[in-house]
């Protein structure tokens, strides 16, 4: 499952379709944006020739087919309105990359917003719920992936148990306490299919 970071080996095609949803956590500084550059890097590359080496020229036609695209709002609204429209492409991207997707929940505006003192969960949970169906309906086509960022401050997201819900693979960034940092695969689906078997 680190190959979708690194581009050590062939990937293999069962995970890429299992887990079309991936969270990537970590403290602040940890490196979370550049394992996702390197993550549409490797899907792009992985779509135009198979299992070919990705080079670092910087004009390297990958490049080229890697879009930024910049939410206006600063809130959740941006992201809802992306992906509510989802169903309208003819063709979906490989991948849709979210960095920093826990700061569009401002606490005092989704409070404000929902009248709920659990305003902040309410929203995350609808837009988690849109990114899902969307994410569903763009596989019917073709292979698409959603990878979200999201910094946390203790050992685990915040919203861990909102994530957890509706994101099946959620990677972990530690640091190690000497200034290296530690990349921890967690499945939680499979935990829980296995205790459910118990």
């Amino acid at each position: 499952m680190v190959e979708w970071f690194f581009l050590t080996k062939p990937w293999d095609s069962h995970l890429q379709v299992a887990d079309s949803i991936t969270l990537l956590s970590g403290p602040p500084s940890c490196g979370k944006t550049s394992l996702l550059f390197q993550f549409a890097i490797n899907s792009v590359s992985r779509c135009r020739s198979g299992n070919s080496k990705v080079g670092i020229d910087p004009d390297s036609e990958i490049f080229q087919r890697i879009k930024m695209k910049y939410i206006d709002d600063d809130d959740d609204e941006g992201i809802k309105k992306y992906f509510a429209a989802f169903h309208l492409n003819d063709t979906s991207p490989v991948a849709v990359i979210v960095d920093d997707f826990g700061d569009f929940f401002d606490e005092r505006s989704c409070q404000e917003r929902h009248g709920n003192p659990r305003g902040r969960d309410l929203a995350l949970v609808r837009t988690l719920a849109l990114c899902h169906n969307a994410i569903i309906h763009a596989n019917k086509k073709g292979p698409c992936k959603l990878v979200l960022s999201d910094t946390h401050h203790g050992d685990s997201p915040r919203s861990l148990f909102i994530y957890k819900r509706w994101i099946p693979s959620i990677f972990t960034i530690k640091g190690d306490g000497s200034g290296s940092f530690h990349l921890k695969y967690n499945n939680y689906w499979e935990t829980v299919a296995l205790r459910a078997q118990e």
